[in-house]
């Protein structure tokens, strides 16, 4: 798949947001002890992209009710679902200067369509030793999910199956889509969002 920028202007995905808040005291904290010695920038985006997948907690998979949003307060209480922990990787990455998208699918919430669908968030990074973006998917591993840090194919955590109607939209965004932050924010059960309440289109 080709993927699309929304901005040509790589600054653009470096920008500091409300829930990407690259300025916390956690962010710095974290983005210190996770980079005490010099990496290069694959490097970096692995270490970066390697801790959020597998230290902070799937909320869904730990059965957490708790709703997290902000890259801090991901960071705080390790953990959040895919909308959040997208925004705490680009927060970590956009902190050490590595142009940081972000982008969606659409899913089947269980095994088959009759499930229901709902959109998947992930992240996109522009690695400048490679002049191209690569597609990251930091939600956490689990049985049957084995997301991993690839510069020559993707290795997502949920491969398209197309005879289910499920799709990967191309955009590479610069900010989280404010469907998916509304959820968040407007949601205070995490187990009840997840089974009624996450966007299925964006």
């Amino acid at each position: 798949m080709r993927l699309v920028c929304e901005s040509n202007d790589l600054e653009d995905y470096l920008l500091e947001l409300d829930v990407v808040d690259y300025s916390h005291p956690l962010i710095i904290k974290k983005v210190n002890e996770l980079f005490a010695c010099s990496f290069d920038e694959i490097e970096t985006a692995k270490i970066a992209f390697e801790f959020v997948r597998d230290s902070i907690s799937h909320s869904c998979d730990i059965q957490s009710s708790r709703v997290t949003c902000k890259a801090s307060e991901v960071l705080y209480f390790k953990e959040g679902i895919c909308y959040a922990k997208s925004n705490l990787l680009a927060a970590i990455l956009r902190s050490k200067c590595i142009p940081t998208g972000f982008c969606y699918q659409l899913l089947t919430k269980g095994d088959t369509p009759d499930s229901g669908y709902c959109i998947h968030a992930l992240n996109a990074v522009y690695l400048k030793s490679l002049e191209r973006w690569i597609r990251l998917d930091c939600r956490g591993n689990k049985t049957g999910v084995d997301a991993q840090f690839s510069i020559y194919e993707e290795k997502l955590a949920f491969p398209i199956r197309k005879h289910y109607d499920e799709k990967d939209y191309p955009i590479i965004y610069k900010n989280p889509n404010p469907i998916t932050i509304s959820t968040l924010t407007q949601n205070y059960d995490c187990i009840k969002m997840c089974e009624n309440c996450l966007p299925t289109q964006l």
